[in-house]
Protein backbone atom coordinates (compact mmCIF):
# COMPACT_ATOMS: atom_id res chain seq x y z
CA UNK A 1 0.00 0.00 0.00
CA UNK A 2 1.56 3.40 -1.18
CA UNK A 3 0.66 6.51 0.24
CA UNK A 4 -0.50 7.49 -3.11
CA UNK A 5 -2.99 5.33 -2.89
CA UNK A 6 -4.96 7.79 -0.61
CA UNK A 7 -5.04 10.56 -3.17
CA UNK A 8 -6.63 8.25 -6.19
CA UNK A 9 -9.22 10.56 -7.89
CA UNK A 10 -11.92 9.04 -9.77
CA UNK A 11 -12.68 9.89 -13.46
CA UNK A 12 -15.63 12.09 -14.09
CA UNK A 13 -16.07 9.50 -17.30
CA UNK A 14 -16.15 6.81 -14.76
CA UNK A 15 -18.73 9.23 -12.26
CA UNK A 16 -20.51 9.74 -15.54
CA UNK A 17 -21.23 5.87 -16.11
CA UNK A 18 -22.30 4.99 -12.95
CA UNK A 19 -24.90 7.46 -13.03
CA UNK A 20 -25.85 6.18 -16.18
CA UNK A 21 -25.80 2.50 -15.07
CA UNK A 22 -26.50 3.04 -10.98
CA UNK A 23 -30.16 0.67 -12.01
CA UNK A 24 -32.00 4.29 -10.27
CA UNK A 25 -34.93 5.22 -11.90
CA UNK A 26 -34.38 8.69 -13.54
CA UNK A 27 -37.73 9.91 -12.61
CA UNK A 28 -37.02 13.89 -11.35
CA UNK A 29 -37.06 17.19 -13.55
CA UNK A 30 -36.21 21.09 -12.22
CA UNK A 31 -39.61 21.56 -10.58
CA UNK A 32 -39.68 18.38 -8.37
CA UNK A 33 -35.65 19.18 -7.47
CA UNK A 34 -36.52 22.82 -6.47
CA UNK A 35 -39.29 21.54 -4.45
CA UNK A 36 -37.15 18.49 -3.13
CA UNK A 37 -34.68 21.55 -1.78
CA UNK A 38 -37.63 23.88 -0.77
CA UNK A 39 -39.15 20.54 1.69
CA UNK A 40 -35.56 19.91 2.92
CA UNK A 41 -34.65 23.83 3.74
CA UNK A 42 -38.11 25.09 4.98
CA UNK A 43 -38.37 23.07 8.15
CA UNK A 44 -36.12 22.82 11.02
CA UNK A 45 -34.98 26.54 10.77
CA UNK A 46 -37.94 28.09 10.77
CA UNK A 47 -40.63 25.22 13.14
CA UNK A 48 -37.66 24.68 15.64
CA UNK A 49 -34.03 26.42 15.64
CA UNK A 50 -35.46 30.31 15.25
CA UNK A 51 -36.70 30.12 18.98
CA UNK A 52 -33.43 29.08 20.41
CA UNK A 53 -31.86 31.04 17.95
CA UNK A 54 -33.71 34.11 19.09
CA UNK A 55 -34.19 33.07 22.80
CA UNK A 56 -30.61 32.61 23.77
CA UNK A 57 -28.34 34.56 21.30
CA UNK A 58 -29.87 37.04 18.93
CA UNK A 59 -33.13 38.45 19.83
CA UNK A 60 -34.94 40.23 17.27
CA UNK A 61 -31.78 40.66 15.24
CA UNK A 62 -32.42 36.72 14.15
CA UNK A 63 -33.40 37.95 11.22
CA UNK A 64 -30.20 39.05 10.60
CA UNK A 65 -28.69 36.12 11.98
CA UNK A 66 -30.51 34.51 8.64
CA UNK A 67 -29.58 37.03 6.40
CA UNK A 68 -25.78 36.27 7.73
CA UNK A 69 -26.50 32.19 6.95
CA UNK A 70 -28.07 32.70 3.80
CA UNK A 71 -25.08 34.55 2.23
CA UNK A 72 -22.95 32.17 3.33
CA UNK A 73 -24.93 29.65 1.59
CA UNK A 74 -25.73 30.86 -1.64
CA UNK A 75 -22.15 31.39 -2.19
CA UNK A 76 -21.54 27.86 -1.54
CA UNK A 77 -24.72 26.82 -3.71
CA UNK A 78 -22.76 28.62 -6.60
CA UNK A 79 -20.21 26.40 -6.55
CA UNK A 80 -23.19 23.37 -5.56
CA UNK A 81 -24.52 24.16 -9.16
CA UNK A 82 -21.25 23.85 -11.56
CA UNK A 83 -20.31 20.80 -9.78
CA UNK A 84 -23.83 19.00 -9.91
CA UNK A 85 -23.65 20.38 -13.41
CA UNK A 86 -19.97 19.18 -14.09
CA UNK A 87 -20.05 15.85 -12.66
CA UNK A 88 -23.76 14.97 -12.93
CA UNK A 89 -23.34 11.80 -9.90
CA UNK A 90 -25.17 10.39 -7.02
CA UNK A 91 -23.75 11.04 -3.62
CA UNK A 92 -23.22 15.33 -4.03
CA UNK A 93 -19.98 16.66 -2.50
CA UNK A 94 -18.47 13.41 -1.81
CA UNK A 95 -18.51 12.65 -5.10
CA UNK A 96 -17.15 16.05 -6.15
CA UNK A 97 -14.39 15.49 -3.89
CA UNK A 98 -13.19 12.15 -4.76
CA UNK A 99 -13.05 13.03 -8.40
CA UNK A 100 -11.39 16.26 -7.65
CA UNK A 101 -8.92 15.77 -4.98
CA UNK A 102 -8.85 12.39 -3.92
CA UNK A 103 -9.58 9.11 -2.03
CA UNK A 104 -9.00 10.28 1.67
CA UNK A 105 -10.10 13.57 1.05
CA UNK A 106 -13.46 12.10 0.06
CA UNK A 107 -14.27 10.17 2.85
CA UNK A 108 -13.34 12.50 5.47
CA UNK A 109 -16.01 14.61 4.07
CA UNK A 110 -18.04 11.70 3.63
CA UNK A 111 -17.76 11.16 7.45
CA UNK A 112 -18.76 14.85 7.80
CA UNK A 113 -21.94 14.66 5.42
CA UNK A 114 -23.35 11.10 7.89
CA UNK A 115 -22.56 13.48 10.99
CA UNK A 116 -23.97 16.58 8.79
CA UNK A 117 -27.47 14.29 8.00
CA UNK A 118 -27.77 12.07 10.88
CA UNK A 119 -27.85 14.76 13.50
CA UNK A 120 -29.93 16.76 11.31
CA UNK A 121 -32.57 13.85 10.69
CA UNK A 122 -32.25 14.09 14.47
CA UNK A 123 -32.79 17.66 15.16
CA UNK A 124 -35.97 17.49 12.81
CA UNK A 125 -37.79 14.16 14.91
CA UNK A 126 -37.14 16.32 18.53
CA UNK A 127 -38.95 19.28 16.20
CA UNK A 128 -41.60 17.05 15.39
CA UNK A 129 -42.14 15.20 18.86
CA UNK A 130 -42.49 18.78 20.29
CA UNK A 131 -44.94 19.99 17.94
CA UNK A 132 -47.16 16.70 18.04
CA UNK A 133 -47.06 17.19 22.01
CA UNK A 134 -48.22 20.63 21.21
CA UNK A 135 -51.24 19.63 19.51
CA UNK A 136 -52.22 16.45 21.11
CA UNK A 137 -52.62 18.31 24.17
CA UNK A 138 -54.81 21.25 22.49
CA UNK A 139 -57.21 17.89 22.51
CA UNK A 140 -56.86 17.27 25.77
CA UNK A 141 -53.92 14.87 25.45
CA UNK A 142 -50.94 14.70 27.46
CA UNK A 143 -47.95 12.65 26.38
CA UNK A 144 -45.78 12.01 28.84
CA UNK A 145 -42.36 13.47 29.38
CA UNK A 146 -40.56 10.12 29.67
CA UNK A 147 -41.40 8.82 26.31
CA UNK A 148 -41.42 12.73 24.93
CA UNK A 149 -38.12 14.20 26.03
CA UNK A 150 -34.69 13.70 25.23
CA UNK A 151 -32.12 12.10 28.00
CA UNK A 152 -30.01 14.91 28.11
CA UNK A 153 -31.69 18.57 27.95
CA UNK A 154 -29.49 22.24 27.72
CA UNK A 155 -29.96 25.49 29.88
CA UNK A 156 -28.44 28.72 29.30
CA UNK A 157 -26.68 30.22 32.52
CA UNK A 158 -24.69 33.55 32.44
CA UNK A 159 -24.12 33.27 28.35
CA UNK A 160 -23.30 29.78 29.14
CA UNK A 161 -24.52 26.41 27.99
CA UNK A 162 -24.70 23.42 30.73
CA UNK A 163 -26.44 19.81 30.39
CA UNK A 164 -28.73 17.86 32.74
CA UNK A 165 -30.18 14.02 32.80
CA UNK A 166 -34.19 14.34 32.43
CA UNK A 167 -35.15 10.74 32.66
CA UNK A 168 -36.66 10.40 29.63
CA UNK A 169 -36.17 9.17 26.19
CA UNK A 170 -38.20 10.41 22.93
CA UNK A 171 -39.93 7.81 21.39
CA UNK A 172 -42.15 10.48 19.73
CA UNK A 173 -39.27 11.32 17.98
CA UNK A 174 -37.74 7.55 16.98
CA UNK A 175 -40.94 6.87 15.92
CA UNK A 176 -41.62 9.36 13.23
CA UNK A 177 -37.84 8.51 11.69
CA UNK A 178 -39.02 5.26 11.82
CA UNK A 179 -41.93 6.30 9.35
CA UNK A 180 -39.99 7.68 7.79
CA UNK A 181 -37.83 5.16 6.86
CA UNK A 182 -40.75 3.34 5.62
CA UNK A 183 -41.88 6.17 2.68
CA UNK A 184 -38.03 5.75 1.70
CA UNK A 185 -37.44 2.30 1.04
CA UNK A 186 -41.36 2.79 -1.35
CA UNK A 187 -39.30 4.76 -3.66
CA UNK A 188 -38.21 8.59 -5.09
CA UNK A 189 -41.16 8.89 -7.42
CA UNK A 190 -43.51 8.11 -4.96
CA UNK A 191 -41.26 10.02 -2.12
CA UNK A 192 -41.22 12.94 -4.74
CA UNK A 193 -44.92 12.69 -5.00
CA UNK A 194 -45.26 12.60 -1.22
CA UNK A 195 -42.16 15.63 -0.44
CA UNK A 196 -44.53 17.73 -2.82
CA UNK A 197 -48.08 17.55 -1.11
CA UNK A 198 -46.23 18.29 1.75
CA UNK A 199 -44.67 21.36 0.83
CA UNK A 200 -47.34 22.63 -0.79
CA UNK A 201 -49.15 22.08 2.56
CA UNK A 202 -46.63 23.47 4.82
CA UNK A 203 -45.85 26.85 2.32
CA UNK A 204 -49.79 27.53 2.56
CA UNK A 205 -49.84 27.12 6.89
CA UNK A 206 -46.54 29.58 6.96
CA UNK A 207 -48.31 32.01 4.26
CA UNK A 208 -52.04 31.33 7.01
CA UNK A 209 -49.11 32.29 9.37
CA UNK A 210 -48.07 35.59 8.31
CA UNK A 211 -51.39 36.72 7.19
CA UNK A 212 -53.06 36.23 10.46
CA UNK A 213 -50.21 36.85 12.88
CA UNK A 214 -49.36 40.51 10.86
CA UNK A 215 -52.18 41.41 12.39
CA UNK A 216 -50.99 40.64 16.38
CA UNK A 217 -47.54 42.16 15.47
CA UNK A 218 -46.20 44.18 18.40
CA UNK A 219 -43.66 46.44 16.88
CA UNK A 220 -42.21 47.16 20.29
CA UNK A 221 -40.95 43.08 20.78
CA UNK A 222 -38.35 44.32 18.04
CA UNK A 223 -37.19 47.33 20.48
CA UNK A 224 -33.84 46.58 20.37
CA UNK A 225 -33.28 45.07 17.56
CA UNK A 226 -30.37 43.58 18.70
CA UNK A 227 -30.06 43.34 22.20
CA UNK A 228 -27.26 44.53 24.30
CA UNK A 229 -24.95 41.56 25.28
CA UNK A 230 -25.34 39.68 28.56
CA UNK A 231 -22.05 37.54 28.71
CA UNK A 232 -20.46 35.01 26.29
CA UNK A 233 -22.31 34.85 23.31
CA UNK A 234 -26.07 36.14 24.46
CA UNK A 235 -26.84 38.84 22.65
CA UNK A 236 -25.28 41.62 21.14
CA UNK A 237 -23.83 41.70 17.65
CA UNK A 238 -21.71 37.79 18.93
CA UNK A 239 -25.07 36.46 19.70
CA UNK A 240 -26.53 37.35 16.30
CA UNK A 241 -23.56 35.65 15.07
CA UNK A 242 -23.94 32.98 17.08
CA UNK A 243 -27.31 32.75 15.94
CA UNK A 244 -26.14 32.56 12.59
CA UNK A 245 -23.68 29.54 13.41
CA UNK A 246 -27.01 27.69 14.63
CA UNK A 247 -29.14 28.53 11.54
CA UNK A 248 -26.86 28.10 9.17
CA UNK A 249 -27.66 24.43 8.94
CA UNK A 250 -30.96 24.97 8.09
CA UNK A 251 -29.56 25.80 4.77
CA UNK A 252 -28.67 22.27 4.07
CA UNK A 253 -31.67 21.23 1.62
CA UNK A 254 -29.90 22.84 -1.59
CA UNK A 255 -26.88 20.11 -0.93
CA UNK A 256 -29.60 17.72 -0.64
CA UNK A 257 -30.60 18.64 -4.27
CA UNK A 258 -27.82 17.49 -5.33
CA UNK A 259 -27.68 13.91 -4.20
CA UNK A 260 -30.40 13.46 -6.17
CA UNK A 261 -28.32 13.73 -9.25
CA UNK A 262 -28.79 9.86 -9.77
CA UNK A 263 -31.95 9.93 -10.19
CA UNK A 264 -32.84 12.93 -12.41
CA UNK A 265 -33.29 13.56 -15.94
CA UNK A 266 -31.14 15.91 -17.51
CA UNK A 267 -29.49 16.55 -14.91
CA UNK A 268 -26.98 19.08 -16.32
CA UNK A 269 -29.59 21.47 -17.00
CA UNK A 270 -31.86 20.63 -13.77
CA UNK A 271 -29.50 20.63 -11.53
CA UNK A 272 -28.45 24.60 -11.42
CA UNK A 273 -31.73 25.06 -10.93
CA UNK A 274 -33.17 22.83 -8.28
CA UNK A 275 -30.03 24.63 -5.81
CA UNK A 276 -30.23 27.89 -6.93
CA UNK A 277 -33.98 27.92 -6.61
CA UNK A 278 -34.58 26.19 -3.70
CA UNK A 279 -32.44 28.79 -1.61
CA UNK A 280 -33.53 31.64 -3.00
CA UNK A 281 -37.43 30.86 -2.52
CA UNK A 282 -36.64 29.88 0.91
CA UNK A 283 -34.79 32.72 2.31
CA UNK A 284 -37.18 34.60 2.00
CA UNK A 285 -39.86 32.96 3.65
CA UNK A 286 -37.57 32.90 6.62
CA UNK A 287 -37.26 35.85 7.02
CA UNK A 288 -40.62 37.18 6.56
CA UNK A 289 -41.73 34.49 9.13
CA UNK A 290 -38.87 35.40 11.42
CA UNK A 291 -40.25 38.91 11.76
CA UNK A 292 -43.63 37.64 12.29
CA UNK A 293 -42.43 35.51 14.74
CA UNK A 294 -40.65 37.98 16.76
CA UNK A 295 -43.29 40.35 16.41
CA UNK A 296 -45.75 38.27 18.20
CA UNK A 297 -43.84 36.38 20.95
CA UNK A 298 -41.15 38.44 22.95
CA UNK A 299 -38.10 36.66 21.91
CA UNK A 300 -36.71 35.37 26.09
CA UNK A 301 -40.33 32.74 26.03
CA UNK A 302 -39.46 31.39 22.21
CA UNK A 303 -36.63 29.25 24.07
CA UNK A 304 -39.15 25.61 23.32
CA UNK A 305 -39.03 23.34 20.69
CA UNK A 306 -42.09 25.11 18.39
CA UNK A 307 -41.57 28.21 18.66
CA UNK A 308 -44.87 28.92 15.97
CA UNK A 309 -46.87 26.89 18.40
CA UNK A 310 -46.26 29.55 21.32
CA UNK A 311 -46.81 32.19 18.84
CA UNK A 312 -50.38 30.69 17.42
CA UNK A 313 -51.61 29.70 20.83
CA UNK A 314 -50.97 33.92 21.63
CA UNK A 315 -52.80 35.00 18.78
CA UNK A 316 -55.98 33.82 20.65
CA UNK A 317 -57.88 31.84 17.63
CA UNK A 318 -57.75 27.89 18.72
CA UNK A 319 -58.55 26.69 15.83
CA UNK A 320 -56.23 28.15 13.70
CA UNK A 321 -53.74 27.20 16.41
CA UNK A 322 -54.39 23.47 15.57
CA UNK A 323 -53.96 24.35 11.89
CA UNK A 324 -50.50 25.85 12.33
CA UNK A 325 -49.59 23.20 14.34
CA UNK A 326 -50.77 20.09 11.67
CA UNK A 327 -48.93 22.22 8.88
CA UNK A 328 -45.82 22.46 11.06
CA UNK A 329 -45.83 18.79 11.61
CA UNK A 330 -46.25 18.06 8.00
CA UNK A 331 -43.22 20.75 7.56
CA UNK A 332 -40.79 19.23 9.18
CA UNK A 333 -41.91 15.59 7.94
CA UNK A 334 -41.32 16.44 4.32
CA UNK A 335 -37.35 17.68 5.81
CA UNK A 336 -37.19 14.37 7.48
CA UNK A 337 -38.00 12.68 4.44
CA UNK A 338 -35.51 14.91 2.15
CA UNK A 339 -32.58 14.57 4.75
CA UNK A 340 -33.26 11.03 5.12
CA UNK A 341 -33.02 10.56 1.72
CA UNK A 342 -29.64 12.74 1.46
CA UNK A 343 -28.21 10.52 3.79
CA UNK A 344 -29.04 7.27 2.22
CA UNK A 345 -28.07 8.22 -0.93
CA UNK A 346 -24.55 9.54 0.11
CA UNK A 347 -23.89 6.07 2.17
CA UNK A 348 -25.15 4.74 -1.06
CA UNK A 349 -21.96 6.17 -3.20
CA UNK A 350 -19.63 5.93 -0.79
CA UNK A 351 -20.81 1.78 -0.18
CA UNK A 352 -20.03 1.45 -4.16
CA UNK A 353 -16.49 2.87 -3.42
CA UNK A 354 -16.21 0.11 -1.05
CA UNK A 355 -15.62 2.50 1.52
CA UNK A 356 -18.89 1.37 3.82
CA UNK A 357 -20.48 -1.89 3.82
CA UNK A 358 -22.11 -3.19 0.73
CA UNK A 359 -25.58 -3.30 2.56
CA UNK A 360 -25.88 0.48 1.97
CA UNK A 361 -26.17 -0.11 -1.26
CA UNK A 362 -28.29 -2.82 -1.73
CA UNK A 363 -31.05 -2.36 -3.78
CA UNK A 364 -34.90 -3.29 -3.02
CA UNK A 365 -35.74 -6.09 -6.35
CA UNK A 366 -38.84 -4.02 -5.88
CA UNK A 367 -38.69 -0.55 -5.13
CA UNK A 368 -35.05 -0.35 -7.01
CA UNK A 369 -34.03 2.02 -3.42
CA UNK A 370 -31.34 1.15 -1.46
CA UNK A 371 -33.63 0.31 1.51
CA UNK A 372 -31.25 -1.26 3.87
CA UNK A 373 -29.08 1.77 3.75
CA UNK A 374 -32.49 3.69 4.31
CA UNK A 375 -33.35 1.89 7.60
CA UNK A 376 -29.89 2.14 8.96
CA UNK A 377 -29.88 6.06 8.90
CA UNK A 378 -33.07 6.40 9.87
CA UNK A 379 -32.32 4.18 13.04
CA UNK A 380 -28.96 5.90 13.62
CA UNK A 381 -30.72 9.50 13.94
CA UNK A 382 -33.27 7.63 15.76
CA UNK A 383 -31.18 6.37 18.55
CA UNK A 384 -29.42 9.95 18.49
CA UNK A 385 -32.86 11.93 18.63
CA UNK A 386 -33.91 9.73 21.47
CA UNK A 387 -31.05 10.65 23.71
CA UNK A 388 -29.77 14.39 22.65
CA UNK A 389 -31.04 18.16 23.08
CA UNK A 390 -31.48 20.67 20.39
CA UNK A 391 -28.64 22.71 21.49
CA UNK A 392 -25.86 19.86 20.92
CA UNK A 393 -27.62 19.00 17.71
CA UNK A 394 -27.56 21.97 16.30
CA UNK A 395 -24.10 23.04 17.01
CA UNK A 396 -22.74 19.83 15.42
CA UNK A 397 -24.85 19.73 12.63
CA UNK A 398 -24.05 23.27 11.98
CA UNK A 399 -20.02 22.16 12.38
CA UNK A 400 -20.09 18.98 10.05
CA UNK A 401 -22.36 21.25 7.51
CA UNK A 402 -19.91 24.07 7.34
CA UNK A 403 -16.65 22.01 6.66
CA UNK A 404 -18.17 19.99 4.16
CA UNK A 405 -19.10 23.06 2.89
CA UNK A 406 -15.22 24.11 2.88
CA UNK A 407 -14.36 20.94 0.88
CA UNK A 408 -16.66 21.67 -1.66
CA UNK A 409 -15.38 25.26 -2.50
CA UNK A 410 -11.54 23.71 -2.32
CA UNK A 411 -12.85 20.83 -4.81
CA UNK A 412 -14.46 23.33 -7.01
CA UNK A 413 -11.13 25.19 -7.28
CA UNK A 414 -8.42 22.12 -7.97
CA UNK A 415 -11.11 20.43 -10.33
CA UNK A 416 -10.83 23.60 -12.40
CA UNK A 417 -7.36 23.44 -12.04
CA UNK A 418 -6.54 19.29 -13.05
CA UNK A 419 -9.49 19.23 -15.49
CA UNK A 420 -10.34 22.40 -17.34
CA UNK A 421 -11.36 20.63 -20.73
CA UNK A 422 -14.66 19.45 -19.06
CA UNK A 423 -17.92 20.92 -19.70
CA UNK A 424 -18.94 23.14 -17.70
CA UNK A 425 -22.95 24.09 -18.20
CA UNK A 426 -23.03 26.49 -15.31
CA UNK A 427 -19.92 28.30 -14.02
CA UNK A 428 -19.91 30.22 -10.70
CA UNK A 429 -19.92 33.93 -11.90
CA UNK A 430 -17.10 36.89 -11.28
CA UNK A 431 -13.85 34.35 -12.38
CA UNK A 432 -10.85 34.04 -10.80
CA UNK A 433 -6.95 34.41 -11.01
CA UNK A 434 -4.23 31.94 -11.23
CA UNK A 435 -1.63 31.39 -8.44
CA UNK A 436 0.88 29.19 -11.14
CA UNK A 437 -1.54 26.59 -12.39
CA UNK A 438 -3.69 26.89 -9.63
CA UNK A 439 -7.27 28.28 -10.08
CA UNK A 440 -8.43 30.57 -7.29
CA UNK A 441 -12.25 31.63 -7.24
CA UNK A 442 -13.46 34.54 -6.00
CA UNK A 443 -17.03 32.84 -5.18
CA UNK A 444 -14.80 29.73 -3.79
CA UNK A 445 -12.45 31.67 -1.53
CA UNK A 446 -15.33 33.99 0.01
CA UNK A 447 -17.46 30.79 0.47
CA UNK A 448 -14.37 29.21 2.38
CA UNK A 449 -14.00 32.49 4.54
CA UNK A 450 -17.96 32.86 5.20
CA UNK A 451 -17.98 29.21 6.16
CA UNK A 452 -15.38 29.31 9.09
CA UNK A 453 -17.15 32.75 10.16
CA UNK A 454 -19.62 30.59 10.62
CA UNK A 455 -18.20 27.78 12.81
CA UNK A 456 -15.95 30.01 14.85
CA UNK A 457 -18.41 30.92 17.40
CA UNK A 458 -19.49 27.43 18.12
CA UNK A 459 -16.25 26.10 18.69
CA UNK A 460 -15.09 28.78 20.81
CA UNK A 461 -18.40 28.06 22.70
CA UNK A 462 -17.59 24.21 22.82
CA UNK A 463 -13.72 24.98 23.98
CA UNK A 464 -15.31 27.65 26.84
CA UNK A 465 -17.05 24.51 27.88
CA UNK A 466 -14.39 22.38 27.95
CA UNK A 467 -12.15 24.79 30.09
CA UNK A 468 -15.08 24.66 32.44
CA UNK A 469 -15.33 21.49 32.83
CA UNK A 470 -18.29 20.48 30.44
CA UNK A 471 -16.13 17.77 28.35
CA UNK A 472 -19.17 15.94 26.52
CA UNK A 473 -19.56 18.47 23.42
CA UNK A 474 -16.35 17.88 22.51
CA UNK A 475 -15.89 14.69 24.03
CA UNK A 476 -18.23 13.58 21.13
CA UNK A 477 -16.72 15.16 18.10
CA UNK A 478 -13.60 13.92 19.19
CA UNK A 479 -14.74 10.59 19.35
CA UNK A 480 -16.62 10.81 16.13
CA UNK A 481 -13.03 11.79 14.45
CA UNK A 482 -11.49 8.82 15.82
CA UNK A 483 -14.04 6.76 15.31
CA UNK A 484 -13.95 8.00 11.42
CA UNK A 485 -10.32 7.39 10.80
CA UNK A 486 -10.28 3.90 12.51
CA UNK A 487 -13.18 2.71 9.76
CA UNK A 488 -11.35 4.43 7.11
CA UNK A 489 -7.75 2.58 8.00
CA UNK A 490 -9.34 -0.71 9.00
CA UNK A 491 -12.24 -1.15 6.58
CA UNK A 492 -12.62 1.36 3.96
CA UNK A 493 -9.05 2.05 2.69
CA UNK A 494 -8.07 -1.93 1.35
CA UNK A 495 -11.71 -2.27 0.13
CA UNK A 496 -12.05 0.65 -1.83
CA UNK A 497 -8.37 -0.36 -2.94
CA UNK A 498 -9.47 -3.54 -4.24
CA UNK A 499 -13.20 -2.19 -5.47
CA UNK A 500 -10.79 0.25 -7.62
Amino acid sequence: MTASRLFTRKSIETLQQQTRENGMRKVLGPLQLVLLGIGCIVGAGIYVMIGPAAASYAGPGVMLSFLIAGLACALTALCYAELAAAVPAAGSSYTYCYAAMGEVYAWTLGWLLMLEYGLAGSLLAVGFAGYFASLLGDFGVHLPAVISTSLLQSSVVDGHIGFHASGGVNLIAAGALAGIAAILIVGVSKSAWVNAVLVAIKIAVLAAFVAIGIGSVDVHHWSPFVPANEGGFTYGWQGVLRASSILFFAYLGFETVSTAAGETKDPQRAMPIGILGALGVSTIIYIIVAAVLTGIVPFRELGVPDPIAVAVDRIGHPGFAVLIKIGALTGLASVLLVNGYGHSRICYAMAQDGLLPSAFARLSPRFRTPWIGCLLVCAISAVLAALFPLSILGDFVSIGTALAFVIVALSLMWLRTTRPDIPRPFRVPLGGFHIGRIWIGYIPTAAIVLCIAMILPVVLDIVAMARRGNLLPAAILGSYACLGALIYVFYGMNRAQRRA
